[in-house]
This record gives C-alpha cells, structure tokens and sequence, in this order.
C-alpha cells in the first residue's frame, strides 16, 4: 500500500469528518427534536447543578478535559489530532452552521425539522465513520465505546447503544427530558456507523484489504 497516499486519505477523512459532524449538529439543533445522547448528558448535568454557576461552554470544556484526561489513562491509542479537533473547532462549526441554517430557515415548519432530523442523523453518524476510521484520534467520547468494544470482545454497535443509552437515562434523571430525535441516535448511531464503515470509510481508505478497528 502507498503509505503516504494512506496517510494523506487519514487526513482527509478526519478533516471532512469533524467537519460534517459539527454541521450534523447544527442541522440536530435546528429540527428542535431534541440532542444527541453525549449533549443530553452533559446539558442535563448542567442544567441540574452548573447552571446558574457558569455558563454551558465553560463547562462542556471543563467536562470535556476530565473526559480527556481518563480516556488518556485507559484509550491512549484513541487519542490524536481529531480528539484536538474536534475540543476546540467543533463548537464554533456548529454555531456556523446554526447561523446559516436560520438564516434560510427562521422558523421551519414540521415537514422541514423532519428532514433536518433524518440529515442531521445520517450525516453524524457518516462522519463519525469517517474520523473514526482514519484512526488519527477520536471524540473523547466516542472514545469510551470504541476501547470497551475493543478490551471486552464486543460488537462496537451494541456497545455504542449501551453507553449512548446510559447518557440518556442520566440526562433525562437530571430532569432533561430526551427528544424524538435523542431516542433515534441512542439506538441507530452505533448501527449505521458500522454500516458507512463497511459500506463507505474502509474501502475507500484500504481498499480491498480491510482492516478497520470497529465492527
């Protein structure tokens, strides 16, 4: 295999795959059918204890480095450039993306916050296949399924349901109550990224030869 072709595909994909990430979520804020499972989490957390003591980017910065430092200790080989990125670039896409979405679509009827629903959750879950493939570090997150699936011999996608539904039921016991489009996410990211790894990131990054981490 061309090594540096290899890497310059690494690259790509975890650029492109951060990106359309965050814009996955502007799109999720903007169907108003609630957040993703992580956001459901750290917002409920927020929301109970935090939020007349700082504000809500504060704090997911500080939630976000305690979760970067424990992942340090037990998904070190998660770690990388995209864990970076996504930290510090994410946030400001996302308000982009919110931005522009509003501007064209102010006050989107239901039809509309529908299909920004199914975009928001097949672009996450395309992106996250993307950044998580090029294997150049992961969300501190998206970290904690990937090294249980790896450690305990699991399918990653059951995994993924399990640790996306565990912050549901704590968001939701903090008093956030999930969406329509929370419950989605909960159950189907973890299928549907398994489904753009086989179907799209591994072959377009190995081809034939296989040889992705997640299954």
């Amino acid at each position: 295999m061309n090594h540096a072709g290899n890497f310059k595909k690494r690259i790509f994909m975890t650029t492109v795959g951060v990106i359309l990430c965050a814009i996955a979520v502007g799109f999720f804020k903007c169907s108003q059918f609630g957040v993703d499972p992580f956001q459901c989490f750290a917002q409920g957390i927020w929301g109970r204890f935090f939020e007349n003591k700082t504000a809500y980017g504060t704090y997911y910065t500080v939630l976000s480095g305690i979760l970067l430092l424990i992942d340090l200790v037990i998904a070190r080989s998660c770690m990388g450039a995209a864990t970076l990125v996504n930290m510090f670039l994410t946030g400001y896409v996302v308000d982009f993306s919110c931005m522009v979405i509003n501007h064209f679509y102010a006050e989107p009827g239901l039809p509309v916050r529908i299909v920004f629903l199914g975009i928001g959750v097949l672009v996450m879950c395309f992106a996250s296949s993307l950044y998580m493939t090029s294997n150049l570090g992961v969300s501190v997150y998206d970290a904690i399924p990937i090294v249980i699936s790896e450690k305990r011999k699991l399918p990653f996608k059951f995994v993924r349901i399990g640790c996306d539904l565990l912050c549901v039921i704590i968001g939701t016991l903090s008093g956030l109550l999930p969406g329509v489009g929370t419950l989605i996410t909960a159950f189907f990211m973890g299928p549907l990224i398994v489904f753009f790894n086989h179907s799209f990131s591994e072959p377009f990054l190995f081809g034939k030869e296989g040889g992705s981490r997640i299954s």
